[in-house]
């Protein structure tokens, strides 16, 4: 592509979407509308439950409550749009709008891995350091760290469109995808765009290798430290880590897919991304109360006493 003056003529974008048969369009319309009330609802219970529950005080609760709100604010960067472009001949969004989606995504998206990773941490004091479990992880340090995530994730988004934005775009304005994406929008723009690719890819990259690595760490040490624990100890431990780890594989598993086993069809890379930006939001609620007995009986506490006050 030619090097530009500069100068961006596009003031929307438009979006091809999942796909082109309007049937299918319309059958998808109904498959992920039910899933994103269920990412609302669900995610929603537990940020209330953890909220008004006097059982759930502990750290991973508190970080489990901002985590469900994460996933609200990720899904609703994307899901909503989506949804409604499923009913709509023309599919398009505004050069502004495309660039606050990629804002919004990146900094609820990146806010989430750090989030994991600091529950991994939590883990990692509550079964290796036991005895000082309520000294290291204190209130303040638990909110120092949930501040932390979501500074990081701002960073990294202040990054990803601070990259962006100088872009020329002077048309095409067809983007193969069913959001805004950066990527897809590299290949649009009226540049040569190698030094900025380098640069997304490596402040995403960063990010993930760093909270990929603490994981992995956090949970060898721990299942070392399990050696030496009882049977049942070893067997509670590991139920209460389950979920997070479960969690972990969902959100990175899709990902690493995208972007170290690229498809051979962009089709393929758009329905991997519906798993972690449609799926994989609704399913972390059902992981988490489905092996929680804590959190399920505080929800059932919150549904008795909202039936006793009627």
């Amino acid at each position: 592509m030619e090097p530009s003056t500069g100068v961006t003529n596009v003031t929307e974008f438009v979006i091809t979407g999942l796909f082109q048969d309007a049937e299918v369009q319309r059958a998808c319309f109904v498959l992920f509308l039910p899933v994103y009330l269920a990412t609302l609802v669900g995610n929603g219970l537990i940020v209330l439950t953890v909220s008004v529950s006097d059982s759930l005080r502990s750290p991973m609760y508190f970080f489990l409550g901002y985590l469900s709100l994460v996933e609200i604010c990720y899904s609703s960067t994307v899901v909503p749009k989506f949804i409604s472009d499923l009913l709509s001949k023309m599919k398009t969004v505004s050069f502004k709008g495309c660039l606050a989606q990629i804002f919004f995504f990146h900094f609820f998206g990146v806010s989430e891995i750090l989030l994991l990773v600091v529950m991994a941490y939590d883990r990692y004091v509550a079964i290796c350091r036991p005895l000082h479990y309520v000294t290291v992880m204190s209130r303040q340090l638990c909110h120092l760290l949930v501040a932390g995530s979501w500074l990081g994730g701002f960073f990294h988004s202040l990054i990803q469109i601070l990259v962006t934005i100088p872009l020329p775009f002077c048309g095409p304005s067809v983007t193969d995808h069913y959001f805004c994406d950066l990527h897809p929008l590299f290949k649009l723009a009226c540049a040569y765009t190698f030094v900025e690719g380098v640069t997304v890819l490596v402040n995403s990259g960063v990010i993930s290798i760093f909270s990929l690595t603490i994981l992995l760490c956090s949970y060898a040490v721990i299942l070392v430290s399990l050696r030496n624990h009882s049977a049942e100890g070893r067997r509670k431990a590991l139920s209460t880590c389950a979920s997070h780890i479960t969690v972990v594989l969902l959100f990175f598993g899709p990902a690493i897919f995208l972007y170290m086993c690229p498809s051979s069809t962009f089709t393929g890379d758009k329905l991997v991304a519906v798993f972690y930006t449609v799926i994989t939001p609704m399913l972390n609620p059902i992981i988490y109360t489905l092996r929680n007995v804590e959190v399920k009986i505080a929800l059932r506490k919150l549904w008795g006493r909202k039936e006793d006050s009627k």
